[in-house]
């Protein structure tokens, strides 16, 4: 053997190249293999020699898929989890195999934990806590896992055992369903950087999970449900906290109590997100709070009236956010009957985030600008690559329709497009509505391109009867890397004959630029 195969951290550099990550993301997603090429390398290098063992034994073990792969260790155990060659997806026969086999002893306990002590990533599928009866002599402070990094817990799963993966390395962890049991977590775990937790059973009371969120002392990512207010303050005072998610199932008015609210910079964040929720309780949390770092907000809400999106908007530009935002990201789901127009003075809130460089507003009713407003965005967004500004359409069965909704006395038109994206040259996804009925722009006449616009979706309010085949000829003039415009539901047949032109022009183009 070669002395530099003597040297661990050339061993260890071997070994990791070796290590199945592929295959652990894999049966994330229930398609793990037990004889993946990988892994057999990794077992013929443990078994080739003593200096191989212990750093092929590591990469072998890292990453786990249940407790099966160690209760075969077991060697009372090994013969009901012989691995069938016949169905290589299923290691065990059965997901109720021990059911009625006794608790590990002693000595079974050693010959389990000599391997379980080298797991990094455990991922426990639903319906493996049946086993863990099997355990119970293991003292009750003990961690089987004490080198841990990673944790997924399956959803349905109890999460009473969960204390013996509670190692002090442990970084990552994924509960879908945590018992209010477990305020010690953070205690346990003072390293976690990554918690996603969900209380289904107690999804309408916030308090017992938020005690388990403020144990935690070092967090970077949380993805949770709701929290009280005393949750929110914890979280205002963690420097290391860059992004929360914020999941509610249940609408729970005034459930997060801000009398006498003192809540602390969130010095470091740099994405909130709220999946649902009381828009009472978001615009008091942005309200009492200051987000010096934020740069992506997202939210996804049933019903955001133009009033309150207005008071969102405005809420956000004085929480020092308006100096950092660079993504804003906003889906209604619901739709409600609303004056279009109230969407002016909502959208000129945003203006005055100067960084932004993503704008996705996905709403309840449509988006009119005219060309004064759009450029007045347009000049103050330089760095903008992404704009959306369109409405989810109403399905034929819904009672609202387009007509329904009262265009403004003016819309945005090609003159009024071509000047604003003047100012923005980075910008490559545009969707937006238009008045392609005032054909106002000389493609001939006028020389502008932009040529960085590669995506772009338009849509219109009013009838149309223009000619599509001028409509084509501003845009193949105005945007040459476009090949096709995408739209909504409204008017698909204008469109697909402007597509059509757009498509004859570039074949023009092609030709009358091959050499003769």
């Amino acid at each position: 053997m070669h002395q530099a195969l003597c040297v661990s951290e050339i061993l260890l550099e071997i070994s990791s190249h070796l290590t199945d990550h592929e295959v652990f993301h894999q049966f994330l997603s229930s398609s793990w293999t037990f004889k993946s090429p990988m892994r057999k390398s990794l077992t013929a290098l443990a078994s080739t020699c003593k200096t191989f063992h212990g750093p092929a034994m590591d990469s072998l073990w890292s990453n786990i898929l249940g407790l099966e792969p160690l209760f075969s260790c077991v060697t009372r155990l090994h013969p009901i989890l012989t691995y069938d060659p016949s169905n290589e997806t299923n290691y065990s026969r059965s997901a109720s195999w021990s059911r009625g086999v006794d608790p590990l002893t002693e000595h079974e306990i050693h010959q389990f934990s000599r391997h379980s002590t080298r797991a990094r990533n455990i991922y426990m599928p639903t319906l493996t806590g049946i086993h863990f009866h099997l355990l119970t002599a293991f003292p009750v402070e003990t961690c089987m896992f004490p080198q841990l990094l990673s944790l997924r817990w399956g959803e349905g799963m109890n999460t009473a055992p969960l204390h013996i993966f509670l190692s002090p390395t442990l970084r990552h962890l994924v509960t879908l369903d945590l018992h209010s049991d477990l305020k010690y977590i953070g205690t346990r775990c003072a390293a976690l950087e990554v918690l996603t937790a969900y209380t289904y059973q107690d999804a309408r009371s916030p308090v017992q999970l938020s005690e388990i969120v403020r144990s935690c002392k070092r967090l970077k990512h949380l993805d949770c449900h709701l929290l009280d207010s005393a949750g929110w303050m914890h979280l205002s005072t963690v420097p290391t906290l860059l992004t929360v998610q914020f999941t509610a199932l249940y609408t729970i008015h005034g459930v997060l109590g801000w009398d006498k609210l003192d809540i602390a910079p969130f010095l470091n964040l740099t994405t909130l997100y709220f999946h649902g929720g009381d828009m009472e309780d978001i615009l008091a949390i942005i309200h009492y709070s200051e987000f010096p770092s934020l740069k992506t907000f997202k939210m996804e809400i049933n019903v955001l009236p133009w009033a309150q999106a207005e008071q969102l908007f405005c809420a956000l530009s004085q929480c020092k956010a308006s100096r950092t935002l660079e993504d804003i990201d906003i889906t209604t789901y619901g739709r409600v009957q609303e004056d279009a127009d109230n969407s002016w003075t909502a959208v000129r809130q945003l203006v005055c985030f100067t960084q932004l460089r993503r704008l996705n507003l996905y709403a309840h009713c449509p988006i009119y600008l005219d060309n004064d407003l759009f450029f007045e965005a347009m000049s103050n967004w330089p760095h903008i690559h992404t704009l959306f500004l369109l409405w989810q359409h109403p399905s034929p069965s819904t009672t609202l329709s387009l007509g329904q909704y009262p265009s403004p006395p003016t819309t945005l038109t090609f003159r009024g497009l071509s000047a604003a994206l003047r100012q923005c040259p980075h910008l490559e996804d545009l969707s937006v509505y238009i008045d392609p009925q005032n054909v106002d722009f000389d493609p001939e006449g006028e020389s502008f391109q932009h040529t960085c616009l590669k995506s772009l979706s338009l849509d219109s309010s009013a009838e149309l009867s223009s000619d599509e085949e001028a409509v084509a000829r501003i845009i193949f003039s105005m945007f040459p890397c476009v090949e096709r415009v995408f739209t909504g539901d409204s008017y698909p047949w204008f469109w697909g004959e402007v597509n059509t032109c757009l498509e004859s022009l570039r074949k023009g183009a092609c030709l009358s630029a091959w050499p003769a």
